[in-house]
């Protein structure tokens, strides 16, 4: 059976009060889809690292870009944790 990666969506910072040493405004973040967390009013945000981790989706603005620009972010980032 085929793996495939999760396709990456991108999201702005817009808030960061609660987390200021984590999240960094108006910086561009991957985004997980992640039903549940949705559900919950939560978005999954990948760091620099890698790792994704949970914060209030209403700390993002969630944004389309053109595919050459997806492109070019995906290169420069780390790569995308694998999720069963």
């Amino acid at each position: 059976m085929k793996t495939t990666k999760p396709t990456p969506r991108f999201a702005i910072c817009v808030d960061n009060s609660e987390y200021p040493a984590s999240l960094e405004l108006h910086k561009i973040y991957r985004v997980l889809s992640d039903k549940e967390a949705q559900a919950d009013g939560d978005m999954r945000i990948i760091d620099e690292s890698g790792e994704d981790y949970l914060f209030p989706a209403d700390y993002f603005i969630p944004i389309e870009l053109p595919p050459t620009i997806v492109r070019a972010l995906n290169k420069s980032f780390a790569p995308m944790p694998a999720h069963a």
